[in-house]
C-alpha cells in the first residue's frame, strides 16, 4: 500500500509580497500603455519616437510674467474649471516632453478654450526651493500631504484636459496666490 507523500508547508505568503508584486505588475501595464513596449523589451529605435500629446495635456508652458492678466477668485462647479478651482491634467516634464504626470494644476485665469494654470507638488524638497510657495495640504491630495505651488511657469491646459476637478481653492489661501502674482509677476 502506497504512503501519502509528506506535504511541504505551503510558502509564507505576506500581505506586502502580494502588493509589492502587484505594483510591479502595475507600473509594468502603465509603462506599456505608454507606449514604452521597444524599450522594455530591449529594442532601440532608429529614431526616438515622442509621444503623442495626451488628450487634455499640458500643450505650452510660458514665463508667468509673459502670460501676465487679470486674475480673479471665480470658482463655479458647473463642469467647466474656473480659477480658483484645482483641477487634474497631464503635465510633460520640462526636461523629457515625451513624459509626463498626471498632477494637481490651480487655475488662476482662461484664455478662450485654454486654462492657465499653476502645477502643485507634494514633493516636501520643494519647500524653500526659487518660484514655489507653500500651499497647503487640501482635497486634491488623497492622502492629505501638504503641496507647493510653482509660480515661475504658468500651464497652458486645453478645457478638454481636465481629467476631474479635484477642489475648490479656499478664497484666503487664492488671495495669497494673487498676491504673488500680482506683486512677482506682474498680473492686475
Amino acid at each position: 500500500m502506497c504512503q501519502p507523500c509528506p506535504r511541504r508547508p505551503p510558502a509564507a505568503i505576506t500581505l506586502s509580497g502580494v502588493a509589492t508584486k502587484w505594483t510591479s505588475l502595475g507600473k509594468g501595464l502603465s509603462q506599456l500603455a505608454r507606449g514604452r513596449l521597444p524599450r522594455l523589451l530591449g529594442l532601440s529605435p532608429t529614431r526616438p519616437d515622442p509621444q503623442p500629446a495626451v488628450h487634455g495635456s499640458v500643450t505650452a508652458t510660458a514665463p508667468t510674467e509673459s502670460r501676465a492678466r487679470r486674475v480673479e477668485y471665480s470658482p463655479d462647479l458647473d463642469g467647466k474649471a474656473d480659477p480658483g478651482e484645482v483641477v487634474w491634467s497631464w503635465v510633460q516634464f520640462e526636461d523629457d516632453p515625451s513624459q509626463g504626470k498626471d498632477r494637481p494644476v490651480l487655475v488662476v485665469g482662461r484664455e478662450g478654450p485654454h486654462l492657465l494654470g499653476l502645477m502643485l507638488s507634494s514633493q516636501a524638497r520643494r519647500d524653500g526651493e526659487q518660484g514655489w510657495h507653500a500651499l497647503g495640504s487640501g482635497p486634491w491630495d488623497a492622502a492629505g500631504r501638504p503641496s507647493w505651488l510653482r509660480f515661475d511657469r504658468v500651464l497652458d491646459v486645453p478645457e478638454t484636459g481636465i481629467r476631474r476637478e479635484g477642489a475648490v481653492l479656499d478664497p484666503t489661501r487664492f488671495d495669497r496666490v494673487a498676491v504673488v502674482l500680482r506683486a512677482d509677476y506682474g498680473w492686475a
